[in-house]
């Protein structure tokens, strides 16, 4: 009996001694967060110093938003190729995590885009009348030589009935103005919640001089709402005496990344999900839709037979018969209709068709790049003024470009930081990239490109012509258009081959419209940036900071 009890005091005595020495080495190598590293100096402390977000939680998903975890994949493999198209030639790409819509964008989401450009730039102010009158969606594509669809015409955008469907008839320069719009409403938000602006005053304080922008706001914070400092003051910084930051830096961590139109990489890794088909380390098949399986109608006993997508079967057929509909819809659909892929993403084949990032060109130049894969950086730089800061636009100064379509776009709106061209000695002695305009980069060399001669070549190269790659493809240019001449929708030239140019951006998966050939990820087609019609939609995306999931404790190597 005594030796048992005697067992288990010395049992207990070690287990005690054992938490008393771990938790001792514990306190003693444990790393205090508000401690430099460097320094040894406090951080975030109340005399003052150094201010840094120790706490930081990790981003938040944004609203209508999946995670996107990033990997490897083969990028352009389809199935089926009867054409032996080239511009699908497979490649291997790997994608960083991201964020992105889990539904196309709605009539409804876009309304309220509207409603706001309505709201702070008066479309009767003759000064703003194509700010809100050029972000209208073409409701026109609807119409049809041949074809009744007034009541498309009239209702789609507004009516309730279509509120949950994606808006259609927007350009992609339109989905990409949508984008930005988003992004600095969703800024606003998270600045409001985190109380470094006055609750409310995202509605309360905006006009077409009191805007917030979230350039402005991180550059020149005191701009931000027409210099309107009392929006700026949030339960923050109550009083002089406060030492809390009147605005919030990047290193507070409530500076979001921006919404914008995902790559063509990014949209195509999302589509196929290939989780699906992931044992540990390696993919056991391959897919040829966004779904499991090679047919396009479930196998699942309880809706043994239906459609998977919304997408055209055969002639005439956009949706089987009375009684016995296919996929229930003659058009588009509500979104959610259709059963999730495995990242959660509705509508990845069929619905709408969407436009990604990418300017179109027929191949993809994987051996110079095969990481976050894009084509189609413009690389700009904020204006500095001469007292050193950046240059706000002001409610005058307003710019508008032209498009081959006769609308008028606003390049720069009130309140937004002016940017220009990268300049020389913004690029000299980088190895990374040596130009802002990249759109043509290694897009055909000199000897391929229909302006070859060779007695004229050091000529060219020494007037430093963009020729050898701006020539490789005959096509319309619009960069004159002028919309007082009757012939500005077309290119004076008789003599041109195609309609790739640099104004050309791809759209990637099936619509209504299309055979389910088009349903397959790996597809590709383009279509000219200030165009629309009835069967492109889009979504938005945002790029993830930080770790590559949510949880990256567990070991996967």
């Amino acid at each position: 009996m005594k030796s048992n009890f005697r067992k288990i005091f010395n049992l207990l005595l070690t287990l005690v001694l054992c938490v008393y020495f771990t938790s001792c080495n514990k306190s003693t190598t444990s790393k205090n967060k508000n401690l430099s590293s460097a320094t040894g100096w406090a951080i975030n402390s109340k005399k003052g110093g150094f201010k840094y977000n120790t706490n930081y939680k990790g981003q938040d998903t944004p609203p209508n938003m999946v995670l996107i975890e990033g990997g490897t994949y083969t990028k352009g493999r389809v199935q089926d190729d009867p054409m032996r198209d080239w511009n699908n030639t497979p490649n291997q790409q790997h994608v960083m995590s991201f964020y992105m819509d889990e539904t196309e964008v709605t009539n409804m989401m876009y309304l309220e885009y509207l409603d706001w450009l309505k709201r702070n730039y008066p479309p009767e102010d003759e000064n703003f009348s194509a700010i809100y009158y050029n972000a209208l969606p073409d409701t026109l594509v609807w119409r049809n030589k041949l074809g009744y669809s007034e009541d498309m015409v009239n209702n789609y955008l507004r009516h309730p009935a279509f509120g949950d469907y994606p808006v259609v008839g927007v350009s992609w320069i339109q989905a990409y103005e949508f984008a930005e719009w988003r992004s600095d409403r969703y800024q606003e938000l998270i600045l409001e919640r985190e109380g470094y602006i006055t609750k409310g005053s995202k509605i309360d304080s905006v006009s077409s001089t009191s805007t917030f922008s979230t350039d402005t706001y991180i550059l020149v914070p005191n701009s931000t709402y027409g210099g309107n400092t009392n929006v700026l003051r949030g339960k923050r910084s109550k009083g002089p005496d406060s030492l809390a930051p009147s605005s919030a830096s990047r290193e507070t961590g409530f500076i979001s990344p921006k919404f914008r139109l995902p790559t063509e990489s990014e949209w195509e890794y999302a589509a196929l999900a290939l989780s699906e088909v992931r044992d540990f380390n390696i993919y056991r098949g391959r897919k040829k839709y966004p779904w499991q399986g090679q047919y396009t109608r479930t196998g699942q006993r309880k809706n043994l037979g239906d459609q998977l997508a919304n997408f055209k079967n055969s002639d005439g057929d956009y949706g089987g018969i009375a009684g016995w509909s296919d996929d229930g819809a003659d058009i588009t659909n509500q979104v959610r209709s259709y059963q999730p892929n495995g990242f959660g993403l509705y509508d990845m084949a069929g619905n709408v068709a969407e436009w990604v990032a990418d300017v179109y060109r027929p191949i993809v130049d994987d051996e110079f790049n095969d990481f976050n894969y894009f084509r189609g950086n413009d690389y700009k730089k904020f204006s500095i003024g001469p007292d050193g800061k950046a240059v706000v636009v002001g409610a005058d100064e307003i710019e508008y470009k032209t498009l081959s379509n006769g609308k008028r776009v606003a390049t720069r709106l009130p309140g937004e930081i002016a940017v220009e061209d990268l300049t020389e000695l913004d690029t000299r002695y980088r190895t990374q990239f040596n130009q802002g305009y990249n759109v043509n980069f290694r897009d055909g060399d000199f000897l391929s490109s229909r302006n070859y001669d060779p007695e004229n070549r050091k000529l060219e190269r020494a007037s430093g012509s963009d020729e050898e790659t701006r020539g490789m493809y005959k096509s319309p240019s619009y960069e004159d258009a002028n919309p007082n001449t009757p012939e500005f929708d077309y290119d004076p030239s008789e003599n041109k081959t195609t309609l790739i140019n640099d104004q050309a951006r791809v759209y990637k998966g099936g619509s209504w419209k299309d055979r389910a050939y088009w349903l397959d990820p790996a597809q590709r087609r383009f279509y000219p940036q200030d165009q629309a019609t009835d069967f492109i939609g889009f979504r938005c995306a945002m790029s993830r900071v930080g770790s590559k999931t949510f949880n990256m404790k567990k070991s996967r190597n």
